[in-house]
């Protein structure tokens, strides 16, 4: 096979684990912080890749005009959702957690069925089927925009936890809660705001993800699952860790996808996370614990 085919395939898979690096960056944002797994996360992408869908059929609006907009309504829904739902469970048992979250992705996918139907919807916009060569390589125009769109929501993400002081409060009860209930932090709403923080992100990871893909309410656990593989495959409550696992199983997806077939996909995805619970169990880019 000739190398500009490998060339192509990679920057393919490359620009789509940019935005499989941003849908993870929500969990692993909630994880770090919250220490709540979220098993609703594709779900609540669904939620904003249907929203995506309906403004542009109704309005000709471009889901990535309206990335900022369907950010900011999954940030109300995530606050929401933590503050009036989840937060009572942050003391009981892991088991839980677990069956709440379960049971509202279950919620989610079921009301998604019941208004939208099982057929699959898509996005067509006016470049739809364009492409960009540069010598050997030929990229596909809305990939590229939505990796661009991705890498620039990513590095937003990364510099609200840096610079802004809500950030650094947000950081500060990560590395240590008792201590920032000892210096008055809100614990509370700083945990509210971090869980509609990441589901801002995957609402943003939506409605990219319309440009690439698809969407069925079906879709949503298969994206949790994969959100799983990316933030364990980068390091549990790393963000540069889920970045670099979205695009480590974006390029593992577009290489089994042509050298072998689509549907192998998901086999060398689970292949990656088995190499890595098996030789760095703490993630590539995760601290060993003690």
């Amino acid at each position: 096979m000739p190398f500009d085919v490998y060339l192509n395939v990679a920057v393919a898979g490359i620009l789509t684990g940019l935005v499989y690096g941003l849908m993870a960056l929500g969990l692993s944002v909630i994880f770090g912080v919250v220490r709540v797994v979220n098993f609703a996360h594709g779900e609540m992408m669904t939620i904003a890749m249907y929203l995506a869908v309906v403004l542009f059929s109704h309005f000709h609006l471009d889901p990535l005009l309206m990335l900022v907009p369907i950010a900011a309504v999954l940030f109300a829904f995530g606050y929401a959702l933590q503050a009036g739902l989840i937060n009572p469970f942050i003391t009981r048992p892991e088991h839980s957690q677990f069956l709440l979250l379960v049971a509202l992705g279950l919620i989610i996918v079921n009301t998604l069925l019941i208004v939208f139907g099982p057929d699959a919807q898509s996005v067509q916009t006016s470049y739809a089927y364009d492409s960009f060569q540069i010598g050997l390589l030929i990229v596909d125009a809305s990939k590229l925009y939505a990796g661009a769109a991705a890498i620039l929501f990513t590095a937003a993400l990364f510099a609200f936890f840096r610079l802004t002081l809500v950030g650094k409060a947000i950081r500060a009860c990560a590395d240590n809660y008792t201590g920032a209930l000892v210096v008055g932090l809100d614990v509370k709403r700083l945990y509210a705001l971090t869980f509609a923080v990441g589901a801002a992100c995957v609402g943003a990871a939506g409605c990219i993800m319309t440009l690439i893909i698809d969407v069925t309410p079906m879709l949503g656990p298969t994206y949790t699952l994969l959100a799983f593989i990316i933030v364990i495959a980068g390091g549990l409550g790393s963000m540069p860790g889920a970045l670099v696992g979205g695009i480590l199983i974006g390029l593992t997806e577009a290489f089994a996808g042509i050298l072998f077939t689509p549907s192998a996909k998901s086999m060398f995805a689970f292949a990656i996370l088995v190499l890595v619970l098996l030789f760095r169990p703490q993630g590539i880019l995760g601290k060993r614990v003690a």
